[in-house]
């Protein structure tokens, strides 16, 4: 098939949305499809460009077999409200010559991903101007997110935006989603069942395990290169507990209770903790964190080094702000699950969150360091629990998120479209 996706993050960012883009893209190509990409310069998550890209012209490159082009965008240093808004605006813009030049070569489907929701008018003209399908893959809801969050304000506003999202979300082909609260609420604002898919975000189990089995060998035999080597270069002893945040420094995360669980713990001294990533709130957490002992920082790691990372961890802390946790599901979950570690997340009980982590970790009110530092010392005290969770935290990620079976059905469905006949109307499983 010819394949053209719409999406401002993709590779080589190596967290969030971009990461699963870039690749998807390049397992489609490697299946035989022509897949073109027209995206932004890397800047996620630091919010800078990336070394090598220019943020102010047009670009081409081929990467795994993907032809990708960029378009200018404006990154601001502090994202937040209105300057988000700009940021989204500008890509918008710019990249709508590239999409209507790739959309002249007659792709059979045009996958735009979300957000940005302001690229989804255009996405769906090109599609009907060429004869394409629709596809509206997404990966967060960003319009509701802002507001639950506070970055935008105002009943009236968030009438129109919602009633512009309802209007263009129902006249896609296909809709898709990564979590089944998220699909529930693409129904709730009035896609048809038959166009909805669930796509989750995937991980390389096989990867995932080979770490985790290399982290006990080295943790039994004193060597080795992987997991070990991380706790080795920061200083950790064998027998200490490491409690690990990898991943995006936003304001959904909530990190600020990263620092507050550090401080309560702070005569523990079996509890290390170890954050690594990049984002805007990085300096904010260090700078909490000041004054803590045994807390280390890493910067975000090669996509090859990160199974090794998350496998040193004994423990891992997912926060996240009240409101948000059926708006979005975290991508970072699919690596915690897969290393075969606990996670301990601050969830509302009955969200979708709450209800993956509550088989295989602890599940803690949102935005309550105490509370999440109590389940850290539980599962500190009790390293049988440790253990029985992580194993099914694993085997919940080989069963739902293994990256062959989704992006296999994910292949399925495109086959299923045929520019030339009727719409599609029957469900995907």
């Amino acid at each position: 098939m010819k394949i053209l996706i719409l999406g401002i993050n993709f590779a080589p960012e190596l967290t969030g949305t971009g990461k699963y883009t870039g690749e998807m893209a390049a397992w489609l190509a490697a299946r035989g499809h022509e897949v073109s990409v027209v995206t932004a310069p890397p800047y996620y998550p630091q919010w800078q460009v990336h070394e090598g890209y220019r943020a102010g012209r047009y670009a081409g490159e081929t990467w795994r077999g993907v032809r990708v082009w960029r378009a200018p965008l404006w990154v601001p240093r502090q994202p937040g409200g209105l300057k988000r808004l700009l940021h989204l605006a500008s890509f918008a813009l710019s990249s709508l010559p590239l999409l209507l030049r790739a959309a002249a070569r007659r792709p059979d489907v045009v996958l735009v991903v979300e957000p940005p929701l302001f690229c989804a008018p255009a996405a769906l003209a090109a599609a009907r101007l060429c004869g394409a399908r629709a596809w509206l893959h997404i990966q967060d809801y960003e319009v509701d997110a802002a507001f639950e969050l506070g970055l935008l304000k105002g009943k009236r506003l968030r009438q129109a935006v919602g009633a512009m999202e309802r209007w263009l979300m129902r006249r896609f082909d296909r809709v898709s989603t990564i979590s089944q609260r998220m699909l529930a609420l693409a129904r709730a604002k009035g896609v048809d069942e038959a166009r909805l898919m669930l796509v989750p975000n995937w991980i390389d189990v096989a990867a995932a395990a080979r770490a985790g089995a290399a982290a006990a060998a080295d943790a039994a035999s004193d060597a080795g290169d992987g997991a070990a080597d991380y706790r080795r270069a920061l200083g950790i002893p064998d027998d200490a507990i490491v409690a690990m945040y990898s991943g995006n420094m936003g304001r959904k995360q909530g990190l600020e209770i990263l620092a507050q669980v550090g401080r309560v713990l702070r005569r523990e001294p079996r509890v290390h903790f170890v954050f690594g990533g990049a984002g805007p709130q990085l300096e904010v957490l260090r700078q909490a964190c000041a004054d803590l002992p045994r807390v280390h920082f890493l910067p975000l790691q090669p996509a090859e080094r990160l199974p090794a990372l998350l496998a040193c961890a004994d423990v891992h802390l997912l926060p996240q702000r009240a409101g948000a946790a059926d708006l979005v599901m975290p991508s970072k979950l699919t690596g915690m699950l897969a290393s075969g570690r606990p996670v301990i997340c601050g969830a509302a009980p009955g969200t979708e969150l709450a209800t993956v982590v509550a088989n295989c970790g602890l599940v803690v009110p949102p935005e309550n360091p105490r509370a999440m530092a109590r389940a850290l010392l539980t599962l500190l005290r009790d390293p049988e629990r440790r253990r029985r969770l992580g194993d099914a935290a694993a085997r919940y990620a080989h069963l739902h998120f293994h990256a062959e079976t989704v992006l296999g059905r994910l292949e399925d469905a495109l086959l299923q479209f045929d520019k030339r006949g009727p719409a599609l109307r029957q469900p995907v499983p």
